[in-house]
């Protein structure tokens, strides 16, 4: 049925545009070809000779009576046909309607007037003087003469002229001269950008030439044995960080300068879709009209405000109908707009803009505000910076397919952070199994613990944030505050009073297992409150830690989404498959703010926002966004930061400081590790499947199982006692494993 209507709308366009093609060349031959001479209304000719008309006496009458009427404004008429047939095989959208024939009757009747004020004396034409205006114009020039004279009449003619303009051809002044503005800025830009290269070039080379050749001087090199430095690694105290004004901030010109923007939407395509739109929705039934166009650097939004007694959900339904009309190669539609009584429907532009972070954080929204942890997010889609406050959120569950800009957007996050806060403010836990995207950051002061890479050791240390976060609680408990950021305030205004000296003797023996020091036989000093850093984990690949240890993550992540807020400890994790096996409905439930990227499928899409439509985005960046403390979804579009832009604020910040790791996280890994093997228990035949190894010379699992006796699983496990424990070496595929100690004596 869609098909039939839409061939049916297409071919009595293309009729249409037939009929308009024959009659405007039909008119332009007869008033080409017209001559005085001819039979018209005006002349009677007796010899009954043939016309010189080519359409014959039809014509020649035609001819001399628009020709009479209008005079020169008469050739307009063919090619307005000409145009309009032109359309109508061009322009789908376009209709001529009541306004245009209206718009362009005014303005023939005001051209005929200025024509016929302008040449009073008439136009010769094939031997015969006319009137330039025709009787029409003669007659409007003679009514407005008679009471506003000469100049008045021009004005009143010209002002008709240029609205009948408007309304016939949708000619905008204001659109010309924004793309003239926008031509001449960029003319200048480029003439100063040429000038100032010519000049820096000529600056050089006049320093190049003036400059003396240098004068090397030969030394000997006499090396410098180096001593071997001894590796410690000690509690990580925060108070040695604390900022005396030394550590300076990345700057903003580290980040690339984003490109000349070409400008809006261009008007002509804002217009030929929203009359798509409304002509789709009317073929199909549905009465509803453009009401406002708002236009972004990605997509373009198009409120629609449905006639009275239209159902949203049949505008819904519709989505890839409008999409196959627009050409577009999605659409989103928004039912209701929240606040207003239209629907929005997001439509991708042409031509997309890109967005940069440094339009994004260069910006006194950025610069002046009170956000403690600022993460950037993008830009909406008209345009305006999106900032958002991970303290606020807390914590931030991001999805989206490879390929979606789900990476950049974590780096541009990250790099938004480090702009803002020092590194006795931020520490970051990032992990990245992929090995890939956050390795970047590697050796920056605001690590506490180097990038982790193996998948169990990231349980341990999800595990270890844990405990940090009681701990934190703790502390924090002994001043009676609420909060990380009451804690610190306290801290830094010295307003500690009585209880900060209850807490110095009741905390100190519940500081004394995590005070970190390798010296336990010294006595623990008293408990020092310090200023505490936010903690930010960022895990860039969720699914790769649930398959090694599904239970002790999600029970982990769990805990620190429920309760780390108030101790600082912020979660970002991102994952490129949102299944519900990996995002689970205990995980799910924990984190509010989330952020879809394009995903494969309405599934995925329902999983990580609630609802469909993150399968619809453009990707490269185009996200929706739950913002904390709402369902809504709002659509912004991603910053791109580059590799070499990462690159230069790493640098930067590492030529400045050295990270100083917590040594408590090592000290962690290892008693989880121990705890870890101590929990297979000591099996009563280990020995025995010892002394047969080595008496036969080679170790397998099968071998043990069969000479011993036991299960698979049980002769599994004391082959990889043995290799730990150095009696056996590792697994080559199908070769035997090498025994590496030799046959044992047997006991008397």
């Amino acid at each position: 049925m869609a098909d039939t209507i839409k061939d049916n709308s297409k071919r009595t366009r293309e009729i249409k545009g037939v009929v308009c093609l024959a009659v405007a060349l039909f008119l332009l031959l007869c008033l080409l070809s017209y001559s005085p001479h001819d039979p018209s209304f005006t002349k009677v000719v007796t010899n009954g000779a043939s016309p010189h008309n080519l359409t014959g006496k039809f014509g020649s009458y035609t001819a001399d009576s628009i020709i009479r009427l209008l005079g020169i404004p008469a050739f307009f008429l063919p090619l307005a046909l000409l145009a309009c047939a032109f359309q109508y095989f061009l322009r789908p959208a376009f209709e001529v309607t009541v306004q245009r024939i209206l718009g362009f009757s005014f303005f023939m009747l005001a051209f005929a007037g200025l024509l016929g004020a302008l040449m009073r004396g008439g136009v010769t034409f094939n031997g015969e003087i006319l009137r330039a205006g025709g009787l029409i114009g003669a007659g409007i020039v003679g009514l407005l003469l008679r009471y506003f004279n000469l100049a008045g009449t021009y004005i009143i003619l010209l002002c008709i002229f240029i609205v009948s303009l408007f309304f016939t051809i949708e000619f905008s002044i204001v659109s010309v001269t924004e793309r003239f503005s926008q031509k001449m800025q960029g003319g200048l830009a480029s003439i100063k950008n040429a000038v100032t290269t010519f000049f820096s070039h000529l600056s050089a080379r006049m320093k190049t030439e003036n400059t003396p050749p240098p004068v090397i001087e030969e030394y000997e090199v006499k090396p410098r044995k180096a001593k071997p430095k001894k590796v410690e690694q000690t509690r990580f105290d925060f108070s040695k960080l604390k900022s005396d004004g030394t550590f300076q901030l990345p700057p903003f010109t580290l980040l690339a300068e984003a490109p000349q923007k070409d400008g809006r939407v261009k008007r002509d395509q804002l217009i030929t879709n929203s009359r798509i739109l409304e002509k789709k929705l009317s073929d199909f039934g549905v009465e509803a009209r453009v009401v406002e166009v708002m236009p972004g650097p990605v997509i373009t939004m198009y409120e629609l405000e449905p006639a009275p007694g239209v159902k949203i959900n049949r505008i819904t339904n519709l989505a890839d109908d409008l999409a196959l009309a627009l050409m577009a190669p999605s659409i989103r539609i928004l039912a209701p707009i929240p606040g207003k009584s239209v629907i929005g429907i997001e439509i991708p532009n042409l031509k997309r803009e890109p967005v940069f972070l440094k339009e994004v954080l260069n910006n006194d929204a950025f610069a002046r505000s009170s956000l403690r942890l600022p993460i950037a997010l993008g830009v909406d889609f008209v345009g305006a910076p999106v900032i958002a406050d991970l303290t606020k959120m807390p914590h931030l569950l991001i999805a989206g397919t490879t390929g979606s800009g789900k990476s950049v957007a974590l780096n541009a996050m990250i790099c938004s952070i480090l702009f803002k806060a020092q590194p006795d403010d931020i520490k970051f836990l990032m992990v990245d199994p992929k090995r890939l995207e956050l390795s970047s950051y590697e050796g920056i002061p605001h690590l506490m613990h180097p990038v982790v890479v193996d998948p169990k050791k990231a349980s341990q240390v999800l595990r270890w944030t844990v405990e940090e976060m009681e701990r934190r609680y703790k502390i924090i408990s002994t001043l009676g505050v609420k909060s990380i950021d009451a804690y610190n305030e306290m801290i830094l205004t010295g307003a500690k009073g009585k209880t900060s000296q209850t807490a110095r003797t009741s905390g100190a023996e519940n500081q004394a297992d995590t005070a970190g020091t390798e010296n336990t036989g010294q006595n623990n000093p008293p408990f020092q409150h310090v200023k505490l850093p936010y903690i930010i984990v960022v895990i860039d690949e969720l699914a790769d830690l649930m398959m090694v240890a599904p239970r002790d993550v999600e029970e982990s992540l769990t805990r620190l989404a429920q309760m780390a807020r108030a101790a600082g400890i912020h979660l970002i994790i991102a994952t490129q498959r949102p299944s519900v096996d990996v995002i689970t409905g205990l995980i799910k439930a924990n984190f509010p703010t989330r952020i879809s990227f394009k995903v494969s499928s309405k599934i995925d899409s329902r999983t990580i926002i609630d609802q469909q439509g993150a399968d619809q985005l453009l990707g490269a960046g185009d996200m929706l966004f739950i913002p904390p403390g709402t369902s809504r979804l709002t659509r912004i579009h991603g910053a791109y930061l580059s590799d070499s832009e990462i690159s230069r604020i790493v640098d930067f910040i590492k030529m400045q400081a050295q990270p100083t790791y917590d040594a408590s996280i090592e000290k962690f890994e290892f008693e989880s590790t121990q705890a870890q093997h101590d929990e297979d228990g000591y099996d009563e035949k280990y020995d025995e499947a010892v002394a047969l190894v080595g008496e036969l010379g080679q170790a397998s699992i099968s071998l043990v199982q069969r000479y011993m006796k036991i299960g698979y699983n049980r002769a599994a496990r004391m082959i990889e006692q043995m290799e730990r424990e150095g009696i056996v070496g590792p697994s080559d595929g199908a070769k035997p494993r090498k025994v590496l100690i030799r046959k044992l004596p047997s006991e008397k």
